[in-house]
């Protein structure tokens, strides 16, 4: 920053000076697609249109969440895609066993998410196989067991009334059950990264895992955890999206794998690790979830969405993968 530059910042209020750029960019950029989408509909501005978006936005919001955890250790998890679409088939499957099925399918999901994270953790922190080949060869294993287990056809299975209404459900009025759930998890995240030393640990290794491993972190540990929380919330993500489906599909996950990482890094948080919190990710969820909204009012196509998911990851790591760790 520059001498003449200090001055104008000291004398902005403190809540300003302490803002990331990148989240004060986001931010903005929110407000730019908002004022830009309310030209193509009139409705685009209106609470419940608004809120709908928000809705959405929850599902992504829970995968966002534990992919910025894993990114946070300068790690990626690219077994997102069929991790969610294990966590809702599974939930699904559980349902067809009677009362106990149906009573423990939501729990089941989601542990069938944290196994897949438990054997990418133990990949990348014991085996030490880069994060981008383990994640990707557990997503192709996945993949072939849910293929297996369907004998290639759409799942059969429903979800369950629990699943419906923790997704589509409204326990407050005018507010839905999806959006409730992603602030309770975004609080918790919020209270791991900055109130504990797990979250502590996961910025030490992200900026430094050798001088975070000498001063008696234990490193394998937190990338197993961190994985292992990355898998179960990418599930808990699938087990939403069957509900509100009201049943599961074998690429429900497809298309959350960039929008999860394009969210996180529009959010500020630097993929090489070390930096980053999540009122950053939150912005670049909605944000995310916006352009979605607008470029399917444009009647872009999926391919045409997937180049500028990329586009802005590459982005993001040219203007802010290279600046140097705050904490």
């Amino acid at each position: 920053m520059s001498e003449m530059t200090r001055p104008a910042m000291a004398r902005l209020p403190k809540f300003f000076r302490g803002v990331d750029p990148a989240v004060a960019t986001a931010f903005a950029c929110i407000v730019l697609l908002l004022v830009f989408g309310s030209f193509y509909s009139t409705s685009f501005l209106s609470p419940e249109y608004l809120l709908q978006q928000l809705k959405v936005a929850s599902f992504l919001g829970v995968i966002a969440t534990g992919m910025m955890i894993v990114i946070l250790l300068g790690q990626i998890d690219l077994s997102v895609p069929w991790s969610v679409a294990v966590g809702g088939m599974m939930a699904c499957a559980a349902a067809a066993f009677g009362p106990m099925g149906v009573a423990l399918a939501i729990p089941f999901g989601i542990l069938c998410g944290a196994l897949i994270g438990v054997v990418n953790g133990i990949g990348v922190a014991y085996l030490r196989i880069p994060s981008m080949i383990i994640t990707l060869a557990t997503n192709a294993v996945a993949q072939g067991l849910m293929v297996v287990y369907t004998g290639g056809f759409s799942p059969q299975d429903s979800a369950t009334a629990a699943m419906r209404e923790i997704a589509t459900g409204e326990l407050i009025p005018s507010v839905p059950n999806a959006v409730i759930i992603w602030a309770v998890i975004g609080a918790g995240a919020v209270f791991l990264l900055t109130r504990t030393t797990f979250g502590r640990s996961v910025y030490a290794i992200g900026n430094r895992e050798r001088a975070a491993y000498l001063s008696g972190v234990d490193t394998r540990r937190i990338v197993l955890i961190a994985f292992a929380i990355s898998g179960a919330l990418s599930a808990f993500g699938g087990v939403l999206l069957a509900g509100y489906a009201s049943k599961a599909a074998q690429s429900m996950g497809d298309t959350y794998l960039l929008p999860s990482i394009a969210a996180v890094v529009l959010g500020g948080t630097s993929i090489l690790g070390g930096r980053g919190s999540y009122l950053g990710t939150i912005a670049g969820v909605i944000l995310i979830t916006l352009l979605q909204s607008i470029l399917s009012v444009m009647q872009m196509p999926e391919a045409g969405r997937q180049v500028i998911y990329g586009v802005v990851i590459v982005g993001m790591l040219l203007l802010y993968g290279r600046s140097p760790a705050s904490r």
